[in-house]
């Protein structure tokens, strides 16, 4: 409230016991619509003391009603026969400051938000701001703040630029673009933006790939081992390294034109991290070939031992593939590799199996209702109870009914020696 102000106008409105009324009065300017005048309107839920000052600003009689019809016209007349202000909104942001148009502030931060989404220039961002999701996103990024979220698109613009890149760290790329090397790290508003971009790109690439029999998945989620990448693994398909040598890929036997930094003895298990199949992405000579894949590590080790040199290709995902698992099955399914997938005989397996099978065009590896009945039939009364929620299996929907009747958990190392059949070279 400014002290100066007319004492006879602090008489009339002012003052604590006449706050809320004023809050409602100036409601009624700042909900205008764009371009029209408040000429009438109904206040209702009025106190005694409310109802008496806006009766006496309107020539009306005192005797107490809970609302009034309020003539704007007539106020702002009696205010300016007594002097006091040039009108009802005059003398109310006198007492409490300027009165807000609230559509024409929604009109000016519209302007700013299609400023902002003017100001972009990268086909892919644009693409996801124009999605009520995607300039939600961005909105929540930014804190509601137009400049801030033009700032936070330059950044993100300048990212996307180097993408895909081939194997850079993601701390340089960020030191490079940014100059900050955690201006990329998990959290951080450019990084969240830009990974969101890149799932679009993804999943459109993997849509339209005829050589991978796969389909877009919930690109909203961030749940590991569920439908979505987590961001270490979308990163990686973009060629940045995060964590570069963590969890490496073991396989064995996978043939290549030219072998280069992957000189390996045959027959022997091979390991290669996301940081050399990004930076020296190997020549793989899979085209029309089968390629097994297994859960378990020690799968492959009685492989290699049964078999050596004569064992036909096989890679192991290691439980949920992570970034480097992702990455080798992907290259192979652009090779033009057949994959064949197994893994342990419980929810989670299936769960791996969905994903491997969804995401890489794998066909299933005596991984069916039928399969796992068999198992059943030769497994000790003193198996592994099956534990957890069910999954269904995209490939078979007989097995989730099968694994739900028996309740039993069957590792895949225990199904070894029908395993080992198929794995014997040709």
């Amino acid at each position: 409230m400014i002290s100066s102000t007319d004492p006879r106008l602090q008489r009339l409105l002012g003052g604590d016991r006449y706050a809320l009324l004023r809050k409602r009065l100036r409601q009624r300017f700042e909900r205008a619509s764009l371009g029209s005048t408040v000429e009438n309107f109904r206040i209702g839920k009025l106190t005694a003391e409310e109802h008496a000052a806006l009766a006496s600003l309107l020539g009306r009689p005192l005797r107490y009603t809970k609302s009034l019809q309020v003539d704007v016209r007539l106020v702002d007349t009696a205010f300016q026969n007594a002097g006091i202000a040039a009108s009802l909104r005059d003398a109310l942001e006198k007492l409490d400051g300027p009165i807000s148009n609230l559509a024409t502030t929604r009109l000016a931060l519209q302007t700013m938000w299609s400023d902002v989404l003017g100001g972009c220039t990268h086909r892919e961002l644009i693409g996801l701001l124009q999605a009520p999701a995607g300039i939600g996103l961005l909105k929540r990024l930014a804190r509601q703040s137009p400049p801030a979220a033009l700032q936070l698109c330059r950044r993100v613009e300048a990212v996307l630029q180097r993408l895909p890149a081939s194997g850079i760290t993601r701390s340089q790329l960020a030191a490079d673009v940014l100059g900050d090397a955690h201006a990329l790290d998990i959290g951080q508003p450019t990084a969240t933006l830009a990974l969101t971009v890149w799932r679009q790109v993804i999943a459109r690439t993997d849509y339209n790939n005829d050589d991978v029999d796969s389909e877009p998945t919930g690109d909203g989620e961030l749940e590991p081992g569920g439908g979505a990448e987590r961001d270490r693994d979308v990163w990686a398909k973009a060629g940045v390294l995060v964590n570069e040598l963590a969890r490496p890929v073991l396989f064995l036997n996978l043939p290549m034109r030219d072998a280069g930094n992957y000189s390996q003895s045959q027959g022997e298990p091979v390991y290669a991290s996301l940081r050399s199949l990004l930076r020296s992405p190997p020549s793989w000579d899979v085209a029309d070939r089968k390629v097994y894949v297994c859960e378990n590590p020690n799968l492959v080790a009685i492989a290699a031992d049964h078999w050596g040199s004569d064992c036909a290709p096989l890679v192991c995902t290691d439980g949920m593939p992570a970034a480097a698992q992702r990455c080798l099955l992907s290259q192979l399914a652009k090779a033009r590799a057949q994959l064949f997938y197994h893994g342990d005989f419980d929810w989670p397996g299936v769960r791996i199996g969905n994903h491997v099978m969804r995401e890489h065009g794998a066909q299933p590896w005596r991984f069916g209702a039928s399969d796992y009945e068999s198992a059943v039939e030769q497994t000790s009364c003193l198996g592994q109870a099956l534990t957890g929620k069910a999954a269904p299996a995209l490939w078979d929907e007989r097995l989730m009914t099968a694994m739900q009747q028996h309740r039993l958990s069957i590792a895949e190392e225990a199904l070894a020696a029908s395993l080992l059949e198929d794995l014997r070279a040709t």
